[in-house]
């Protein structure tokens, strides 16, 4: 990555983070990020859902909101 594609970091993030993920992905078996992506589905904390892609900033908004409160 050079620094002219860096934007900059969500907050906690940097560099050596994003390698870390990167590498975990990367290594990743197909089973492996299967199981993954379907244990997601299972968090009864979670939820997922379809929504129209010019209201996802606006969640995104709500969200990080929601976030700083807790």
């Amino acid at each position: 990555m050079t620094k002219k594609q860096v934007q900059g970091f969500p907050p906690g993030w940097d560099e050596e983070r994003v390698q870390r993920v990167l590498a975990h992905y990367e290594s990743q078996f197909e089973e492996e990020a299967v199981a993954e992506d379907e244990a997601v589905f299972e968090d009864p904390s979670q939820t997922t859902m379809e929504v129209p892609t010019e209201l996802v900033p606006k969640i995104r908004k709500m969200i990080a909101e929601f976030t700083a409160k807790s």
